[in-house]
């Protein structure tokens, strides 16, 4: 062995760890491990970015995307195609009719509260389809600012923590079938993760049906990146596709008609709601409290009213034409 790489080996090896990064390390075993569900470690992320504070904060958002990205893939070795095919035509409907109400919503309580108008719209775009991953991909096509981002991101991710805990209480007291939780779920929570971590609590139906519906609505990313570009006349804009999708639909493919993925499909699934978990988790983290005072008044009062608009007009609905 060379002696450059020596040193370097030494160098790894006589680095010390802050008591912060153990803990850090030690919660993210704990969240890879059954003992902690999707709530406990948001909860735990939280916590350690209110008092204990994140060591690799500078990472985390790549960590965080990546991660959702890989187990949402994995979750679908678990799912049958012929069945989310059925589900996403029935779910299509809600889908629809939920992305155009929010963000008619969305666009007159921004401009009653007066925000910013790309805040306002990121704001609506992050409730009306999938969260961070419709902010991420919707900012530079309109070409929002740091600050604009961080807002929108800010506001979602707080509401959508809240969305994590609530549902499954709300789903159990009004005694909603897997279907119907699944499918609202899908419809009203922000994030995939969180609703991928509500409808597993609640039941494996609920969750197929949850992410099956939460995939095929975050394709709706394309033809609204499409309107943004029109809305804010900013042409040749390079668009992202959310590719994980495709991977996703492979995968339930791959599940539904391989007998060998059949059979190893449970330590697949197992792997990836872990990762869910740990992403979540990651999320927490995030949310130190520089996050939650940047993020104003006004824009959290429109997430709030609009995702409240969203919640309670799908609950309604689900309830009175789904079974």
């Amino acid at each position: 062995m060379k002696n450059q790489d020596k040193k370097g080996i030494e160098s790894i090896l006589n680095k010390s760890i802050t008591t912060r990064e153990l803990i850090f390390l030690l919660a993210v075993v704990f969240c890879l491990s059954p003992l902690i569900t999707p709530p406990i470690a948001l909860l735990m992320g939280l916590i350690i970015a209110q008092f204990i504070g994140h060591p690799y904060l500078h990472l985390n958002h790549k960590a965080t995307h990546i991660l959702l990205q890989f187990s949402v893939v994995g979750l679908g070795f678990g799912m049958n195609i012929t069945s989310a095919l059925q589900v996403g035509k029935e779910g299509l409907f809600f889908t629809i009719l939920s992305i155009i109400g929010t963000l008619i919503a969305g666009f007159f309580i921004g401009k009653f509260l007066n925000i910013e108008k790309k805040t306002s719209y990121l704001i609506s775009t992050g409730t009306a389809i999938c969260g961070g991953s419709a902010i991420a991909a919707i900012s530079p096509v309109i070409k929002a600012n740091e600050k604009q981002i961080s807002v929108a991101l800010g506001t979602i991710f707080i509401l959508n923590s809240i969305a994590l805990i609530l549902f499954p209480f709300i789903g159990h007291q009004l005694n909603l079938s897997q279907t119907q939780f699944g499918m609202w779920c899908a419809i009203a929570i922000h994030d995939t993760s969180s609703v991928v971590g509500a409808a597993n609590k609640y039941g494996s139906e609920a969750l197929e049906i949850a992410t099956t519906v939460k995939l095929a609505r975050a394709l709706w990313i394309i033809p609204l990146a499409f309107l943004s570009t029109l809305l804010f006349k900013n042409k040749g804009i390079k668009i992202r596709i959310p590719y994980f999708i495709g991977l996703f639909v492979l995968a339930m493919i791959a599940n539904t008609y391989i007998p060998i993925v059949q059979q190893y499909n449970h330590y697949v699934t197992g792997l990836a709601k872990a990762g869910l978990t740990l992403t979540l988790f990651l999320i927490g983290c995030g949310l130190n409290r520089k996050t939650l005072t940047s993020v104003g008044f006004k824009p959290l009062i429109q997430g709030l009213i609009v995702w409240l608009v969203i919640m309670l007009g799908s609950l309604f609905m689900i309830i009175s034409l789904v079974v």
